[in-house]
């Protein structure tokens, strides 16, 4: 069983930046997939980035690109979203999410899609 504990969360000003981060425990980071979602109040949960197991491959949301920045260190079982130039729509609970890399075009990819593993989130807000 993998464990996914998110920090680094909490109250920033808008142009600001943040670092999360998600360990894990449980497990070897290096089987899975990391994928970073975000719920905003009143607003449906939506994938904000991922890389694959060795870290080829990211994708971003077009609403984050060029600002978020997912990166990941196997050695340390932990995945890191830096986010610069927060807005106050960045404002949301931030997830971290792993999914088992079952075949090889699944270790080489990522997506947002049955995820096997949750963290149970961090607050981010954006606000002067």
């Amino acid at each position: 069983q993998l464990q996914l504990v998110e920090s680094g969360g909490g109250l920033v000003q808008p142009g600001g930046s943040l670092r999360l981060s998600c360990a894990a425990s449980g497990s070897t980071l290096d089987h899975y997939t990391i994928s970073w979602f975000r719920q905003a109040p009143g607003k449906q949960r939506e994938g904000v980035s991922c890389i694959s197991v060795y870290g080829g491959r990211t994708n971003y949301a077009d609403s984050v690109k060029g600002r978020f920045t997912i990166s990941r260190d196997n050695a340390n079982n932990t995945a890191y979203l830096q986010m610069n130039s927060l807005k106050p729509e960045d404002t949301a609970i931030y997830y971290c999410a792993a999914k088992y890399g079952r075949t090889a075009s699944g270790r080489r990819n990522c997506d947002y899609d049955g995820m096997d593993y949750w963290g149970k989130g961090i607050l981010v807000t954006v606000s002067t």
